[in-house]
This record gives C-alpha cells, structure tokens and sequence, in this order.
C-alpha cells in the first residue's frame, strides 16, 4: 500500500511528537472555570425557511472574553418527547454548513446546533485584545501574549459553551448529545467531547489541531498548517523560540486533550492525508481510552470520503 507516514502497524502505536506542557491539566481546569463565569446572554431569532421538518433560528451567545457567537439552530417541526441533539463544526476558515445541508439530522429526530467559529468565514466575532501577530493563522494566534492568549483556547470553550446550550434547549435530552465535524471541526469535536464529559457520541473525521511537531517534521507544515512556517519565518528564522513554540501549542493539541474524552468515538482518516497527516489522527486516536473505532481509507486524502455521513448517521443512530 502506498504511504505518506509510518506503516499501518506502527501508526496503531504511534504516541505523538509535541510535548505536552507540565501544567496542561491545570491550564485548561483554570479554562472551564472562566467558562463557568460566562454569562451565555442566549438571544434566538426565527428564519424563514421552506422546511417541511425543521425550525430554523438563528442562535447568538456571548463567549469568554465577550464575543459573540452565532450558530444555526435547527428543531423537528414535530415535537413530543424529549429528543437527542447533534452539534456541527465546520472546517478551518470557514463557516457554519448551508441549513439544507442539516436537514438529514433533523429528519431523524435530532436538535442541531452548528457553530460558526469566532474570527473565521462565518458571523462569530473575534474581540482581540491579544499581543502580536494578527496577519493571520489561527493556530498561532495569541502566542505573543503567552498561553491564556492562543486563539483556540477561546474557540475551544465556544465549543463546550454551545453543546451546553444546546443541553438546554426546549425539548433536548441532555444526555443524548452528539458532536461532529471534518479536519478543523474533527479536531474541535475531539476537544469538545475532551472538554465536557456529557458528550455522548463523537464523529470526528480527519482532524486538524493534533501532534503540530509531527506535522512539521514530516515537512508537511503547508496549506491549513502553513502558518507554522510562516510564523517561524517571520518571527524566529534562525529558531531561537523552535522549542518555545511547540510547547506553547501543546496547550491546543487536541491528543493531549483525548485521554479525557468519555464520549464513544468514531474517526475517519485517510492514509494519504498530506494536509493532516495519519499519524497525527492517529496520535489523538491511540490516547483514547473510551469506546472507539477508525474507518481507514487506505487511499484516500484529506478529501471527500465516500459513504462517511452514511456511516456518521448509523453511529449516531445507534449511540444516541
């Protein structure tokens, strides 16, 4: 079989590159509080849309550091007992999926909330108020203002505060809560499901966010991990700061975050992954101790993988 990464037998072992910090468990406990203390100040808008079996809304709430934050709000027109829900995140830099393409779910039954992530391609805002560069490359952003400053850990939060929301909605089984998405929105719901242990289920396919030194040592630190190159460029070219900044990312890897999660977990990678490389996947994947199981696409890349959400729905289906 073709490879861009180790062989199948050592990426089913394989335990990540970049280090993770000695106070990692400490960081993100001091994160959930400050979560805690957010005031959510949920505002709900009706849409107009030519459904026969969901309601749409449009859905605001208020994150850490004061951003606002905007998610599609979809419900079975058809109410009666309280029902599962799903939350969708979206891929890097851009936005929330068309309502059509959130109609499956709902004609299942399910409540679904897709967040747009702060300062992407949708209507979430980014507040600032962090030091250094702010040309563009959401993984490094915030590093100048040190840890509490990396941009992902406020979207990280976005994403446990809108499954919260989501627990509380009108005619919402709380404990029958799925998370999902693809390469950036694999990653988030990788640290969503870490982050709060009532996720139930999550999908998770090809994420991004995951073993950034791997990334950078197979030379593969290019399209959705370029910045990495960059900012090393820029801001440390004869990398004085290399060990500095893949520590400081070690606060946002989402493998280090996988040993929390509780959820039953499907994953989806393909081997031919050059923009998030298997062992990457697979370094997150091998940290988790609940339920799981990986669909391989042997040759597939970081694209289209048939039958996915087919199997997306069947999981959810059987794990909520």
């Amino acid at each position: 079989m073709p490879t861009i990464d180790l062989p199948l037998d050592e990426l089913r072992t394989y335990g990540g590159r970049n280090p993770r910090p000695a106070d990692f468990d400490a960081y993100w406990s001091n994160a959930l509080v400050e979560l805690d203390a957010t005031h959510d100040q949920v505002t709900i808008e009706a849409v107009e849309y030519p459904s026969r079996v969901a309601e749409c809304s449009h859905l605001w709430f208020t994150g850490v550091g004061g951003a606002r934050i905007y998610a599609k709000y979809l419900r079975p027109r058809e109410q009666g007992e309280a029902r599962p829900g799903i939350v969708v995140f979206h891929g890097y830099g851009g936005s929330s999926p068309d309502w059509f393409d959130l109609l499956p779910y709902v004609s299942q039954g399910y409540s679904v909330l897709a967040m747009d992530c702060r300062g992407q391609g949708g209507r979430s805002e980014d507040v600032g108020g962090i030091r250094g560069n702010t040309l563009n490359g959401h993984v490094v952003r915030g590093l100048a203002s040190g840890p509490r400053g990396l941009l992902y850990r406020s979207i990280f939060l976005d994403c446990v505060q809108t499954v919260r929301i989501l627990m509380n909605l009108p005619g919402l089984d709380a404990g029958r809560i799925g998370v999902t998405g693809a390469s950036q929105g694999g990653g988030l719901t990788l640290a969503c499901a870490a982050l709060e242990p009532r996720v139930k289920a999550a999908a998770s396919v090809f994420p991004f966010l995951s073993d950034y030194l791997r990334v950078w040592e197979l030379n593969l630190a290019e399209r959705a991990y370029g910045e990495l190159r960059e900012h090393l460029r820029r801001f440390d070219p004869t990398h004085d700061q290399f060990e500095d900044l893949f520590q400081a990312l070690g606060y946002i890897d989402v493998q280090h975050l996988a040993p929390r999660v509780r959820a039953t977990v499907l994953m989806a990678t393909g081997l031919m992954d050059e923009i998030c490389p298997p062992s990457t996947q697979f370094a997150a994947y091998n940290k988790i101790a609940a339920a799981k199981r990986m669909v391989l696409y042997p040759d597939f890349g970081h694209e289209d993988l048939p039958g996915i959400r087919d199997r997306i729905l069947t999981f959810f289906a059987e794990s909520l």
